[in-house]
């Protein structure tokens, strides 16, 4: 994934309650941790991982990012 897309939909995800607690229990990351390797790969590839594994939210981060869910599956 575009790493500027996987920070646009990790703000995304963060932004949501429920996403958000999802994300951190499925990646073992904490909110310290993400804000200072944001932008490197590992993130990145986990945002990927993330949307990946549920269709609802690939959908929904999609739709509020203007971009088809292709783009976010890469």
């Amino acid at each position: 994934m575009d790493p500027i897309l996987a920070l646009r939909a990790l703000t995304e995800i963060l932004s949501d309650e429920t996403m958000r607690g999802r994300f951190l229990d499925l990646t073992g990351y904490d909110p310290a941790t993400l804000r200072a390797r944001a932008g490197e790969p590992d993130v990145a590839n986990a945002v990927a991982s993330f949307l990946n594994g549920h269709e609802p939210d690939l959908l929904a981060i999609a739709r509020a990012l203007d971009v088809k869910p292709e783009a976010l599956a890469r």
